[in-house]
């Protein structure tokens, strides 16, 4: 699909999560410091916050929005599941799938992409190896990114601890589909990780505790954006 201009590398894609600092006002305070370090930067800093924050955010700021997950249906009896159709209406402009939290099996993965495309909506498929990470780029999403889930919130960035998982999976995913981005996710907590996986050839980053729980969020995303900047220079 043809990406919203608001969308471009590298990216950072911010996500929620469900935590005490990243719901309701908190979640509208993370919003407007993740707007204001990209407009600063010129980076696009993306937030994916919970379901029921996705259209106070959308309309009050500038950055791209997007969901924590989708269910791959359409209109119907689904009672407690994510419609794509809604969370574009809401204002999303992508949405993240098979994140380690929330897991699909494969022929969802693919269905939620599916549904993705059909709305206009930028897939994001979470993967955790090199394997996987070539299973869903053969599904052609818009974007991979690699999280070993044994890295996620420990502040030991992949990048370091594992280099190999993140320039073989850029081979595998650009091998299988050139045009998908690959971002790396997982323990990255200062800017030093985030160009570090830049280097390994990634085109941005997925961070959830590393910019939500830090002391000084903005100061974070500015961090992370200048670094991404330099290693791509």
């Amino acid at each position: 699909m043809s990406k919203p201009s608001s969308v471009k590398t590298p990216i950072i894609i911010v996500n929620f999560k469900t935590y005490a600092e990243s719901t309701g006002k908190n979640a509208m305070k993370l919003a407007e410091m993740a707007e204001k370090a990209s407009l600063e930067t010129g980076v696009c800093i993306c937030v994916a916050p919970q379901f029921v924050d996705i259209a106070v955010i959308a309309s009050r700021f500038s950055i791209p929005v997007f969901s924590q997950h989708i269910d791959p249906i359409g209109y119907g009896s689904f009672t407690g599941h994510v419609l794509p159709e809604s969370v574009k209406e809401a204002g999303a402009v992508g949405t993240l799938i098979n994140h380690s939290e929330r897991r699909l099996k494969l022929a969802d993965i693919d269905a939620a992409v599916t549904r993705a495309r059909e709305v206009g909506l930028i897939s994001v498929v979470c993967t955790n190896n090199t394997p996987v990470s070539a299973s869903a780029a053969a599904l052609k999403p818009d974007m991979i990114a690699v999280e070993p889930p044994e890295l996620i919130g420990t502040g030991i960035p992949v990048s370091k601890a594992k280099p190999e998982v993140v320039t073989s999976t850029v081979e595998a995913v650009k091998r299988i589909s050139p045009e998908v981005i690959v971002l790396c996710g997982a323990g990255i907590t200062n800017g030093d990780d985030v160009a570090a996986a830049i280097r390994l050839g990634t085109e941005g980053i997925l961070v959830a505790s590393g910019v939500v729980r830090a002391k000084d969020p903005y100061k974070v995303m500015v961090d992370f954006a200048e670094a991404a900047l330099r290693a791509k220079r």
